[in-house]
């Protein structure tokens, strides 16, 4: 890893879940996945699809499609409420964001053995103050982050089954993805694989919609 290219803001905890907390994690996420089965997501506009296959837990779930990107509280093609998030993610939340409110959103993303995923930014949120936080399980990845412009210099990380990474402060936008996965690095998934989950906040904390709202209610005189 090449530190003099890593953003401020971007941490990474280095087997944070040990394999029997990953086991237990696992198996709570298929517990939402038995809820809320793996879909395809595609391109907006042209419908292609991604080479990952996603759902989500929490009180909103990020989806993609021809109509763009967007959160939205049911299912795609079930159209029932996404499961609630997991406690354990709850509590690793807590833990290492130190934000006020919890997450509204878990993205779970399968990569397969020939799975990508492009550079990109979370700013599909409409309050950019708390971190993301994204949990490693299964297979190992080569994750690629720079800085808040596509064409900043970026830095690979190999992370592995338990890490977590979290993209606060100037990281919070900075561009990201997954280049690679390597196959057979991990037995968690016993048909191998990766899963990856995304934490993240939706809405602005309550204390700044008050005072937006206080603010757009009071008088203004010139």
């Amino acid at each position: 890893m090449n530190l003099n290219t890593q953003p401020a803001g971007l941490r990474v905890y280095a087997g944070h879940f040990d394999r029997d907390a990953q086991s237990e994690l696992l198996a709570a996420i298929r517990a939402v996945l038995a809820a809320a089965p793996l879909f395809t997501p595609r391109m907006p506009k042209s419908g292609r699809p991604l080479s990952v296959r996603m759902s989500n837990c929490g009180p909103l779930g990020w989806i993609s499609d021809e109509h763009g990107y967007r959160y939205e509280p049911r299912h795609p093609a079930s159209g029932r409420l996404w499961p609630p998030i997991p406690e354990q993610l709850i509590a690793l939340w807590r833990n290492v964001t130190r934000y006020a409110e919890p997450p509204e959103a878990c993205l779970i993303n399968f990569y397969g053995p020939t799975a990508k995923m492009g550079l990109h930014q979370d700013r599909d949120e409409a309050d950019f103050a708390a971190p993301v936080v994204s949990i490693s399980l299964g297979d190992d990845c080569l994750f690629r982050v720079g800085g808040r412009n596509r064409r900043d210099p970026t830095t690979s990380i190999r992370l592995t089954s338990g890490d977590v990474l979290v993209l606060g402060g100037d990281a919070r936008l900075a561009f990201h993805g997954v280049d690679r996965i390597y196959p057979g690095t991990s037995r968690l998934l016993a048909d191998g694989g990766r899963i990856n989950l995304t934490l993240r906040r939706v809405t602005p904390q309550r204390a700044n919609r008050t005072s937006a709202q206080a603010e757009a209610r009071a008088p203004h005189h010139a």
